[in-house]
């Protein structure tokens, strides 16, 4: 079963000394959108590749748009030896549940 994170609790974490990697799993123009700032974008169809960019993190929560997709990346990562050992959530409701600070990449 895969563990969910709740958005406000994701919020609190990243005010730690340690906070989580965040993943975000959304497609470029999902992400383009809006994503939590210092979150790593690495969509879904590309996370086998991109492995190495989060191998190592202790704590990894997943985002994507509803929390869909972000449910089958911690499937994906917790079968990978570089992270089966990090505690991998996925954060519940996605981006579209997210209060927090949000970066965009649009041109204005």
């Amino acid at each position: 079963m895969v563990r969910e994170i709740q958005p406000s609790d994701v919020e609190a974490l990243l005010e730690d000394d340690d906070p989580p990697t965040i993943v975000d799993v959304s497609t470029a123009a999902e992400f383009a959108i809006g994503h939590i700032p210092g979150s790593i974008h690495v969509p879904l169809n590309d996370l086998v590749s991109h492995l190495g960019r989060i191998t190592g993190a202790d704590h990894i929560v997943t985002v994507c748009p509803r929390g869909e997709a972000s449910i089958q990346a911690v499937r994906l990562l917790s079968a990978y030896e570089g992270t089966k050992d990090a505690r991998l959530e996925s954060m519940a409701g996605g981006m579209n549940a997210w209060d927090g600070p949000v970066e965009t990449d649009l041109d204005e």
